[in-house]
C-alpha cells in the first residue's frame, strides 16, 4: 500500500498543478479586461500572488515578495471576488484544495488553514464529497483538454 501511496501522490500533485496553471490562466483573462490600464506584467504577478495567496504558497523571492506586500489591498481584494466573478472554478478549486490537504496530510504537513481560508472566502463547496483520486483525475484530464494545457504540463 506504501508503493502505491508513494506513487499516487506525485500524481495528485500534478492534477492540483494543472487546476493552478487553469486558474492562473482565467485570473490573467479576468483581470486583463478589469485592468485594461495595467500591463501584462503587473496582470502576471497579481495573478501569482492570487494563486499563491489560494493555496498557501509564500513566495519570499524578488520581485514577487514586494509585490505581494505592496498590492496587498489589491490581492485581498481580488481574493474576495474569486468566489463570484470565477464562479466556474470553485468545483476545480475546491477539489483541488482538498487533494492538496490530503497528500500534505501523508508527508506530515498540517496545511488546513488553507482549506479553512478557502472557506471564509466563500471559494471552497464545504458540501462537496472529497474527490476520489480517479474522479479528480478525470477532471484534471477534462479541465486539461478543454483549456490545453495538458500537452503542455506533460500529464497525460
Amino acid at each position: 500500500m506504501e508503493e502505491f501511496e508513494s506513487k499516487l501522490i506525485p500524481i495528485m500533485r500534478e492534477g492540483v498543478d494543472v487546476i493552478k496553471m487553469i486558474f492562473f490562466r482565467k485570473l490573467k483573462d479576468s483581470f486583463s479586461e478589469k485592468y485594461p490600464d495595467r500591463d501584462s506584467s503587473y496582470i502576471s504577478m497579481l495573478s501569482g500572488a492570487i494563486l499563491n495567496n489560494l493555496f498557501g504558497v509564500v513566495n519570499t523571492a524578488e520581485p514577487f515578495a514586494s509585490f505581494a506586500e505592496e498590492n496587498k489591498a489589491y490581492i485581498n481584494k481580488e481574493m474576495k471576488n474569486v468566489a463570484t466573478e470565477l464562479e466556474e472554478m470553485r468545483i476545480p478549486l475546491t477539489d483541488a484544495l482538498r487533494i492538496q490537504f490530503l497528500c500534505d496530510t501523508q508527508e506530515g504537513i498540517d496545511t488546513s488553514f488553507i482549506l479553512e481560508h478557502a472557506k471564509v472566502l466563500n471559494i471552497l463547496l464545504a458540501d462537496r464529497e472529497i474527490p476520489l483520486p480517479n474522479h479528480f483525475m478525470t477532471l484534471v484530464r477534462n479541465l486539461g483538454n478543454k483549456f490545453n494545457v495538458l500537452n503542455q504540463f506533460g500529464t497525460a
